[in-house]
């Protein structure tokens, strides 16, 4: 979203940012400034983390609305949405018509989801800057994202009992033309062939034909309507069992994975632990090769719902563009639904507990609570649902507000206390980006794993996945570097303003 966040009059930002609010000869503004410009250079470099550590150091020592603005557009790029909205609210309480804070906190919003209060932001912006097109421009497509949003839920809504398997067999599916060479299911089921097959003819930038995507997403949903919100997962004492984190629609770092570890099969079970879609640009081949192994080997390979399996980070962050490219606004729309039904988290062997995001607000959170979910609805904002979505762990004690603007942070204390009461060993979330590609935190009690190397491809991670066994739960690590993909940007297919 940096378009959104860049300031419309650039040479009219640089001189007001440069422009001291303190006499020039005040030894504090002096320090600040110079912290303040150390702090843009590590910003182009990408170093967004001492960016951020430079502007906190520029605003202890002489606050000023600038470093504020800053820090904000540093955070929003490490994803930290919500310290970039509180550092955006921050320098607009400290200059009400500071134009590059608006820009900033509508970043901020965009990225949450929040379109009709980015739309106020960038509305005032935009009457600051008549003759600016940059800003008309970005006002114009936030109001047609927020009128788009409210006419697809509203047709949501009044297909809320509508099944994916009444929407297929609402549709005339079209007769599979001679010339096509590409995978087919057998009798309507998928079988190894069939994804062997698929595995090469996405490998190859190749289409399935809709007439077998729209079956797949038939099949999956009567399959996930069968499982629990809280999955019991049992791996026999001597069989490898495969956690993995985020895939981002990063596909060809995902053909890695079963080129390193094996194919999945009844004998090499894996655990997919969300957010399969959005941001890399194969998101339709990835999902579809999860939920092709889903149906092959039900009682072996595990899907969880991540915080991007939802309407609102589709429609930003790409999934739903590229649906769309690639086949239809209906099929996107049964993604939607189909979504609702993942399962939200995994227990292995009675004793690890792998979720998407993290833990709760609140104290004896039990198993029979989350087995409880009502989880056929978009993820809310607060609660169960949306904590095991959202959170992530922080090395503090206790419990604060989420950097990101929704779930929390919880500490090594809040992870003891669930371990205990619920007798655990340890939990494994995804959600975040290491750069090892894991990460163990509170004692080896909370690992972050996540499987997309080099996110985005430009943040230079490593990619990772875990394996135990089931009379040997020790987590083992293996890690990789990204594979060459076609040319395809990234968030090639996502909303105009996050792109």
């Amino acid at each position: 979203m940096s378009s959104v966040a860049e300031d419309t009059n650039h040479k009219a930002e640089a001189q007001a940012a440069a422009a001291p609010e303190i006499a020039p000869d005040n030894p504090l503004q002096t320090k600040a400034d110079e912290l303040g410009a150390r702090g843009n250079e590590y910003f182009k470099e990408q170093n967004y983390e001492q960016a951020i550590a430079l502007y906190t150091e520029a605003i202890e020592t002489c606050p000023n609305e600038r470093f504020y603005a800053n820090r904000s557009f540093a955070h929003f790029r490490t994803e930290s949405y919500g310290y970039a909205l509180s550092d955006a609210d921050k320098a607009i309480s400290m200059k009400n018509s500071y134009t590059k804070a608006y820009y900033r906190r509508a970043a901020a919003l965009m990225a949450l989801g929040r379109f009709k209060k980015a739309l106020a932001d960038l509305e005032f912006v935009a009457k600051r800057c008549p003759s600016a097109k940059d800003a008309q421009d970005k006002y114009s497509e936030c109001k047609k994202m927020v009128n788009k949003i409210a006419f697809e839920k509203a047709i949501s809504v009044q297909h809320q009992e509508k099944s994916v398997a009444k929407m297929c067999r609402d549709l005339e599916f079209v007769s599979i033309e001679d010339d096509y060479n590409g995978p087919k299911l057998e009798n309507g089921k998928v079988t190894l062939e069939f994804m062997k097959s698929l595995l090469d003819w996405y490998k190859n930038q190749n289409k399935l034909h809709k007439n077998f995507a729209y079956r797949i997403l038939c099949d999956m949903e009567t399959l996930l309507k069968t499982q629990p919100s809280l999955v019991e997962i049992n791996v026999p004492d001597e069989q490898k069992f495969t956690v993995c984190g985020d895939i981002h629609g990063q596909f060809y770092d995902l053909l890695h994975i079963f080129e390193i570890n094996g194919l999945p099969s009844d004998t090499n079970p894996y655990l997919f632990n969300g957010d399969f879609v959005d941001r890399g640009s194969f998101s339709v081949e990835c999902i579809f090769t999860l939920f092709g192994f889903k149906l092959l080997y039900p009682n072996h390979f595990f899907l969880a719902r991540g915080n991007h399996e939802s309407f609102n980070m589709n429609q930003l962050y790409g999934f739903t563009g590229e649906v769309v490219s690639k086949y239809s606004q209906n099929m996107a729309d049964m993604f939607t639904l189909v979504y609702n039904w993942l399962p939200l988290c995994h227990l292995i062997n009675k004793k690890v507990l792998v979720m998407h995001g993290g833990l709760f607000s609140k104290d004896n959170v039990s198993l029979d609570d989350l087995r409880a979910i009502d989880r056929n609805c978009q993820p809310p904002e607060e609660g169960l649902m949306c904590e095991l979505l959202w959170s992530d762990p922080h090395p503090l004690p206790g419990r604060v507000p989420s950097k990101r603007g929704v779930g929390i942070q919880f500490g090594p204390d809040v992870t003891d206390a669930f371990l205990k009461y619920n007798n655990l060993d340890y939990i494994i979330r995804s959600h975040e980006v290491k750069a090892d590609g894991y990460e163990v935190d509170h004692n080896g009690k909370c690992i972050t794993v996540f499987s997309a190397p080099n996110y985005c491809d430009q943040m230079k991670n490593l990619g990772a996945f875990i394996t135990l066994q089931g009379n040997d739960l020790t987590p083992k690590y293996t890690t990789y570097s990204d594979s060459p993909h076609p040319s395809i940007r990234p968030m090639a297919y996502a909303y105009s303003l996050m792109s």
